[in-house]
């Protein structure tokens, strides 16, 4: 079974710094085959018998706590999820630039009342849309200044999330 792992906030800003190749060496140690990487901010794909994502995502946390002293969240997809998350954008055609969406992955749905809590603080203009596990964001101003961009999500709604581009996204499906 193929798998994706995407690990949240590393190798972004100078912060929680991973060599992407050893990152590589450490999930292999567990077993896991055929890893391959994508950029430098914490995504890979890789083999495995099939496994619950729970467990996964408990083993994998653990070696990145072991080899590398960081505990990071990881959110772990089977990678033929993502060609359905792709094909279930609610804002497809609806942006410019890679840069303007975005898709948040969660361990759980997102709870409804702070889904509205999220709708309720967004400014003018960004849009957010959850379907399962994911969380799409359209935001035409640039990251950097949204609410994504403060860290909403983390800090206020308390929800372990990794967040992606468009772009990112799309490359996943092929990894």
């Amino acid at each position: 079974m193929r798998y994706v792992a995407l690990l949240r906030g590393i190798n972004v800003g100078g912060n929680t710094m991973i060599k992407m190749a050893e990152l590589k060496k450490s999930f292999e140690s567990l077993g896991l085959e055929n890893v391959v990487t994508y950029v430098n901010s914490g995504n890979l794909a890789f083999d495995s018998k099939k496994t619950a994502e729970k467990t996964l995502v408990r083993k994998l946390e653990g070696v990145i706590d072991k080899d590398f002293g960081k505990q990071l969240p990881v959110m772990v997809r089977e990678q033929k999820e993502i060609p359905k998350i792709i094909a279930a954008n609610p804002y497809a055609g609806e942006f410019e630039s890679h840069k303007e969406m975005h898709v948040l992955f969660l361990r759980e749905d997102i709870p409804k009342d702070k889904m509205q809590q999220l709708l309720d603080a967004a400014p003018d203009g960004e849009r957010y849309y959850a379907i399962g596990r994911e969380l799409y964001c359209h935001l035409p101003n640039g990251v950097i200044d949204s609410l994504l961009g403060r860290s909403f999500v983390e800090k206020k709604l308390k929800l372990a999330v990794t967040g992606r581009n468009w772009r990112t996204v799309e490359k996943l499906a092929e990894l």
